[in-house]
């Protein structure tokens, strides 16, 4: 069986247990080795060319339903959440609806630069779909450090996502050799290049990290959230549950960590982060344009 670039196979020694798109077919020591991209998942991996099959459209269809079941449960978890932050709000705001107050709410804006652009364009949608002002900017990985400054000075986010693909190699190294990951250190040179930016915490909130990222690193880097704590998967769609969540909670409250995660496909086996303000800022009075 011909394998081919972009062809959507698994891997017979793991039993088919991920989707991956083959990005790239080389030789290495007389071998055909295929550089794999998680199709769920922001996994990398390279495996031999003999150990590939391509994923029958009945079984792609199978598993792609039960993740689209997965996605679409994450998302009305999440969905509750933000409509009782808003009703919170507007109690607050008309004094416990005591009042009638024209107000107009502006959630953070969001940067996100992400190393694998079907990823980004899956992720855009579902901010767009949630309501979420954000730009998004494709990078490999290990372009993201020189370019990060540039961005931030243009787009002025108060949330940016740093993510791509990630994987940590046995092979390589122990567990905490950030050498043993092959872009955790790329992430990481990213987060610092930020802060040099915005030193503080709470005026840049960053996630950062993708499938099995060295989360320490990320953390004591300067990120607010990151994966991934357990070196699990985490799924595409992850991290723009975490930074919705916080572009849509006031900046005067502090977010409780579980309640950013809870709502995810991964939890706190794959991501985790330390305790953050939101960004939300209401204003008034509210003028409709005349084109409302």
């Amino acid at each position: 069986m011909n394998i081919n670039l972009m062809d959507i196979v698994g891997r017979v020694s793991h039993q088919c247990d991920i989707m991956f798109r083959v990005i790239d077919i080389r030789e290495k020591h007389g071998k055909k080795i295929a550089i794999l991209y998680g199709e769920d998942f922001r996994l990398i991996a390279d495996a031999p060319y003999e150990d590939l099959i391509k994923i029958d459209p009945s079984m792609r269809m199978r598993l792609t339903k039960e993740f689209r079941s997965l996605e679409e449960q994450s998302y009305k978890l999440f969905r509750q959440d933000v409509d009782l932050l808003q009703q919170k709000q507007e109690y607050e705001v008309t004094e416990g609806y005591s009042k009638s107050y024209n107000y107009f709410q502006m959630p953070g804006k969001v940067l996100h630069i992400d190393g694998d652009p079907n990823y980004l364009k899956k992720c855009l949608t579902l901010y767009e779909k949630v309501g979420v002002p954000v730009y998004g900017f494709h990078c490999n990985e290990k372009e993201m450090p020189e370019k990060v400054g540039m961005l931030l000075d243009y787009y002025r986010p108060d949330i940016l996502v740093i993510t791509g693909h990630d994987a940590y190699s046995k092979s390589k190294g122990a567990m905490d050799d950030i050498n043993a990951y092959r872009h955790s250190k790329h992430f990481v040179q990213t987060v610092r290049e930020a802060r040099k930016k915005v030193p503080h915490l709470d005026q840049l909130v960053i996630f950062a990290g993708a499938c099995q990222s060295h989360f320490e690193s990320l953390i004591h880097a300067g990120a607010n959230f990151a994966s991934s704590p357990s070196r699990v998967n985490i799924h595409a769609l992850d991290p723009v549950y975490i930074v919705a969540k916080i572009s849509f909670t006031p900046f005067m409250e502090r977010i409780n960590v579980w309640d950013v995660l809870r709502n995810t496909l991964t939890g706190d086996k794959g991501l985790g982060g330390i305790e953050t303000k939101g960004v939300l800022r209401t204003g008034m009075p509210y003028k409709k344009n005349s084109s409302d």
